[in-house]
């Protein structure tokens, strides 16, 4: 038997995205595992070494079983997903499509070939009354993306296959190639063009650093964990809490943040006013250790270059 026929194949979906960029940056260097990225379109990852990439539109079934065909995983990590929780308010098909139906798909991809399923779901699943939440925590969508994304887990967690899924909280990062902000580079760039920014005060959120969440998916994946896991990081704060952290990490004008209220701001979509989540089974059964919020921003600042 050769080394290549012993490695674990491990597929990830959303392969451009933020999650999928530092998932497979992860495998990549790990030598027991064979890496295949995928996503809808060309590769946008910024390095070339160590993977295999293939284009698959998770929501064409033909495109699945031929990626399928060829890969035969043992294990799919699945990122890809329609984030934007407002757009998902605003275009309901197609975040259903994307959502739900491609996880109908995967799982029914998965049990033809036996493979072991990572699905990524969210914190907004749960109406925000009663946070932080244990994986045991009762669901209660307040946003048709929160809704889509438990459709997804009871499509995963009511099959016949072998899964885990992998709930997170506002994940920040930076990644190659990518237009969308986070909360840190909004406020660095906000403070040092001198503007005054509000700031939610009455939301609680885990903030999770995108290669936390990479290294806690990483921990599932290779010993094929089953069940529901909390992925997320460790410290409870408010994004108001979060702007000033930053404020102080690059020494910037703290008077310029400016406490707000959600209720002033319009969005189309309700967010959980308190989720956050309980990290104690992901410690003691996968060994996953997140770093501070205060040690993330220390990472982004070093791979702003």
């Amino acid at each position: 038997m050769t080394t290549e026929q012993k490695k674990k194949k491990i597929l990830v979906t959303g392969a451009n995205g933020l999650l999928g960029q530092k998932l497979i940056d992860l495998l990549r260097a790990n030598e027991a595992v064979s890496t295949y990225a995928t996503a809808r379109g060309e590769n946008r990852l910024p390095f070339q070494e160590g993977y295999v990439y293939l284009p698959m539109d998770i929501t064409s079934e033909a495109a699945i079983q031929e990626v399928f065909g060829q890969v035969m995983p043992d294990v799919v990590i699945h990122t890809a997903a329609m984030t934007n929780v407002d757009q998902c308010e605003a275009e309901k098909e197609a975040c259903w499509k994307q959502n739900v139906e491609a996880v109908e798909l995967l799982v029914a991809a998965c049990r033809r070939s036996n493979t072991f399923l990572l699905h990524l779901s969210t914190d907004f699943i749960f109406d925000g009354k009663a946070g932080p939440y244990t994986e045991e925590a009762e669901a209660n969508p307040i946003s048709f993306y929160g809704w889509s994304k438990l459709a997804a887990e009871k499509a995963v967690s009511g099959s016949t296959i072998r899964w885990a899924i992998a709930r997170t909280v506002l994940v920040y990062g930076i990644a190659h190639d990518m237009s969308r902000s986070n909360i840190v580079l909004w406020v660095k760039k906000s403070l040092e063009d001198g503007k005054t920014i509000n700031v939610v005060d009455d939301q609680w959120r885990t903030p999770t650093l995108a290669e936390d969440l990479a290294q806690g998916c990483f921990l599932i994946a290779d010993r094929q964990a089953e069940g529901v896991f909390n992925i997320s990081g460790k410290d409870l704060l408010t994004p108001y809490e979060m702007a000033l952290q930053t404020a102080d990490y690059f020494g910037l004008d703290k008077g310029l943040i400016r406490r707000a209220d959600s209720s002033t701001f319009t969005q189309p979509a309700r967010r959980p006013p308190k989720t956050g989540f309980i990290l104690d089974k992901a410690t003691s059964v996968l060994g996953y250790a997140p770093r501070s919020f205060k040690e993330g921003i220390e990472i982004l600042a070093g791979q702003m270059g």
